[in-house]
């Protein structure tokens, strides 16, 4: 794509988050990586009649890794008392950083600054371009989530879990904000909330096909059946695919690292299951985010309000998974049963 191809690309995604030139822009970058992000952000608000600038935080030094690296959460912005009230002074903050899951972006979240993250390819971002009716479907299940006080998911390889919902709130994201304090993600396209801290008890399967997102990246090879119980993890069996689940969460050496996160599904019609085969640069939304799928997460609830701010997160986007909303349906083998959660598709081929 050209440069004023991206630019674009930018302008309509500001466009969405109600950029205007009253508002003032902030770009959060690290030394050179994404600076030509940051330009065409920087150069599309400024079309927009916004204020911008930039804040451009040094490279690592050798002995720290990339943000993620070690852990979500983890950010060279942590104790950078300058930069986080600069960036808490703009209407819109651009995090080409990944500050997900840390207390700095909780911290300019809380001063009513909106947050964007865009770290995925060009690519991944013309394809899952954001939409106001992505949107509408996004907010319809979130409101379909925040009424439930019960969710059972299952699926043919023999998970059947339940959480006991009401305890935390339901996050939303499509891929702009343009709601003081809120944070999103282009692109994306999916929504998930949590259980009580001890109230996620049964069986995940992980079924051939499934997604073990990065740091993984790949496709589940073989079967890994998970036991849960009052919302930890108690045993991981399997091949392959196990040992390697296991030895992530084990080599945190924390206990916090078994509980259940998040729980939640995909709307993005635009993003492919098969994504990944062809193209595995990128973070995973594309993963996360396609349309039909159940997003099981473990790890840390701190971006819902809980206690658990543990760096040993993983998201397994599944397929063809049923989930009942106090008993009433919502998912049944990977399809859309609620009819404003529907969009027309192409004809595929099933087999």
């Amino acid at each position: 794509m050209t440069p004023a191809g991206f630019i674009g690309l930018c302008e309509h995604v500001l466009r969405l988050c109600a950029v205007n030139e009253a508002e003032t822009v902030a770009v959060l970058s690290q030394g050179d990586e994404r600076q030509d992000y940051a330009d065409a952000f920087m150069t599309a608000a400024r079309q927009l009649g916004a204020a911008t600038f930039q804040v451009r935080l040094p490279d690592p030094l050798p002995s720290v890794g990339p943000p993620g690296g070690d852990g979500f959460g983890v950010t060279p912005l942590a104790g950078n008392r300058a930069a986080i009230d600069s960036l808490k002074g703009a209407d819109l903050v651009i995090d080409l950083l990944f500050l997900l899951f840390s207390k700095e972006q909780l911290e300019i979240q809380e001063s009513g600054t909106r947050i964007l993250l865009c770290v995925e390819p060009v690519a991944h971002l013309a394809r899952m371009l954001p939409t106001p009716d992505q949107r509408r479907r996004v907010e319809v299940s979130a409101e379909l989530l925040s009424r439930a006080r019960s969710l059972r998911f299952t699926n043919p390889a023999g998970t059947d879990v339940v959480y006991d919902l009401g305890h935390y709130p339901v996050l939303t994201e499509y891929g702009y904000t343009d709601l003081p304090g809120r944070w999103d993600h282009w692109p994306s396209g999916f929504l998930a909330t949590g259980a009580s801290d001890v109230g996620v008890n049964g069986r995940v399967v992980l079924d051939r096909g499934d997604i073990l997102t990065p740091p993984f990246g790949r496709y589940v090879d073989e079967p890994v059946e998970i036991t849960i119980s009052d919302g930890y993890i108690d045993e991981i069996r399997g091949g392959v695919d196990a040992d390697l689940f296991r030895d992530y969460i084990n080599s945190f050496n924390d206990d916090r690292g078994r509980a259940i996160s998040h729980i939640g599904w995909g709307c993005n019609e635009n993003a492919r299951w098969s994504g990944l085969a062809h193209d595995g640069r990128g973070i995973g939304m594309e993963s996360r985010a396609f349309y039909g799928n159940v997003l099981f997460s473990t790890g840390p609830n701190q971006e819902l309000g809980g206690p658990n701010d543990t760096p040993c997160h993983l998201d397994i986007p599944m397929r063809n998974c049923s989930v009942y909303l106090d008993d009433e349906p919502v998912l049944v083998h990977g399809e859309f049963v609620v009819p404003e959660l529907q969009v027309r598709q192409k004809r595929v081929l099933n087999r």
